[in-house]
């Protein structure tokens, strides 16, 4: 491997002082936000973070039904770690699996109907939570300026990902 040059070497791009400041400010977010959500969903609800958004993902499907390859993209999880945490509320009752009528190498997720009401009473405390620790603390400009950034960064991820 041949020896770098002092230019090449000058060249390298490190963060300014403010960019380090954001970005470690940023990391520190999101670090600590899902663990203070998760905290309130255990506490009121015996719902970890993920489990509750698998719920909720669920919920919002035709016939609270999704098959489990596109639910764990939408949980941001892998489809082993997700088959186990259906593998949880399977055995809570809140959801059941079933082959998918339209291609039996899938398989889908089902919300029960206890699912479902276990989901409608825990939903209110945790959206307060979301509200006090999140939304009520930004302005509107603030909001509309994190959805336009993390549009960006979600789009230039996929963009090296795809």
């Amino acid at each position: 491997m041949p020896a770098r040059r002092k230019s090449e070497v000058d060249e390298q791009r490190w963060l300014t002082g403010d960019e380090l400041a954001t970005w470690r400010g940023f990391m520190k977010l999101v670090q600590r936000l899902p663990a203070a959500l998760e905290s309130q969903l255990q506490q009121d609800s015996n719902l970890s973070f993920v489990e509750y958004h698998v719920l909720a993902h669920l919920s919002e499907q035709p016939e609270r039904r999704m098959r489990l390859s596109e639910l764990a993209l939408l949980a941001n999880t892998e489809l082993s770690r997700l088959s186990h945490l259906v593998g949880r509320l399977e055995k809570r009752g809140f959801a059941y699996r079933e082959p998918d009528p339209d291609n039996g190498r899938y398989t889908r997720a089902v919300l029960t109907a206890e699912g479902f009401a276990h989901l409608e009473s825990a939903a209110p405390a945790h959206v307060a939570r979301v509200l006090g620790l999140f939304v009520d603390v930004l302005e509107p400009d603030d909001l509309r300026a994190l959805r336009r950034i993390s549009a960006k960064v979600l789009a230039r991820i996929d963009a090296e990902a795809g």
